[in-house]
């Protein structure tokens, strides 16, 4: 698969038009000012997050291949009144990296310890990509500790689980090459595929700086310790494989169609999981939710618009 033609149609190349609102200081900061982490043992492995503030707990769940310093522009909005936690998945950021067995199953064991460790209460879950698909496993594993989510760039009903390769066109086309070891290994592994070229040009017309970059690369300094990158997409249950994922994505699936807690979408346009006609068509099948367009985006909505998410949450949770 060509990597220009995998970024024109994962990313949006335009900014919103609305004037930047004021960032908090601690937006304004560098990586090396990144709130420092706590570490915890789950399942005999250190598992790294923020814990800042005071309050209802508000759970920030990053994906792949992300850390929680994805929502650095996003948490200041919420610790003055909440309590802001936001892990590193097992196997990613500075959390311990061990040979998962099964990638989806390890991580929702370790997260759903570690949050129950913290003892979450009246939680609000803030997710996005596969931290979505483990935050919707944990709502529905958990519902006494979660009362409501946030989410974006999720993995959600119809598109999940995906009923063939061909549906997916030419992205359907690449998970199945991550499939193929040398293939896989190539890209992800050797040319750091996932961070250097998708995750940095994701909004080609705003790349993500060196200094953000250093901090995102800083937890895989070896072809051997992105594993888990590749991993991840090959977790994707395509064509009813593997068939454990699918059945959790299923459960998560009914779960989301049922549930009547209150959900915040924020959508983008082109956007790369929810796409526009995916984000109507939601808006008008997941009950008791509301939504917030944010212009121009693609798949890491949070580094575009920090203070847009920002605001809007911590609006909405004054109502939630």
């Amino acid at each position: 698969m060509n990597r220009r033609h995998f970024l024109q149609t994962s990313a949006a190349a335009l900014t919103l038009a609305t004037a930047p609102l004021t960032l908090p200081a601690k937006l304004m900061a560098g990586p090396a000012d990144f709130y420092s982490k706590k570490t915890k043992t789950i399942l005999g492995h250190e598992m790294a997050y923020v814990d800042e503030g005071q309050g209802r707990p508000i759970v920030f769940l990053h994906g792949n291949p992300a850390s929680s310093y994805l929502w650095r522009g996003i948490i200041p909005y919420v610790t003055g009144n909440h309590r802001a936690i936001a892990p590193d998945l097992i196997g990613m950021g500075d959390s311990a990296k061990p040979k998962l067995e099964n990638t989806y199953m390890d991580s929702a064991a370790h997260l759903s310890l570690l949050l129950d460790a913290l003892d979450i209460r009246d939680a609000v879950l803030v997710v996005q990509d596969w931290g979505s698909a483990l935050g919707w496993h944990y709502a529905r594993t958990r519902p006494d500790r979660v009362s409501a989510v946030a989410f974006m760039e999720a993995m959600v009903p119809p598109v999940h689980p995906i009923p063939s390769f061909e549906a997916f066109g030419e992205f359907g086309d690449f998970l199945k090459n991550l499939r193929n070891d040398d293939f896989g290994r190539k890209m992800i592994l050797e040319d750091n595929f996932m961070i250097d070229t998708f995750l940095r040009f994701d909004n080609p017309a705003a790349p993500k700086s060196d200094a953000v970059m250093a901090e995102y690369n800083r937890y895989y300094p070896t072809p051997e310790s992105r594993q888990i990158l590749l991993d991840w997409p090959r977790e994707v249950p395509v064509a009813g494989s593997p068939a454990d994922v699918l059945a959790e994505v299923e459960k998560n699936n009914d779960w989301l169609l049922n549930t009547q807690i209150p959900k915040l979408m924020f959508h983008a346009d082109p956007g790369a999981l929810i796409p526009m006609q995916l984000a109507e068509v939601l808006k008008s099948t997941f009950h008791n939710m509301e939504s917030v367009f944010l212009g121009a985006g693609g798949h890491f909505l949070q580094e575009d618009h920090p203070d847009t998410i920002g605001k809007a949450l911590a609006e909405w949770l004054t109502r939630v």
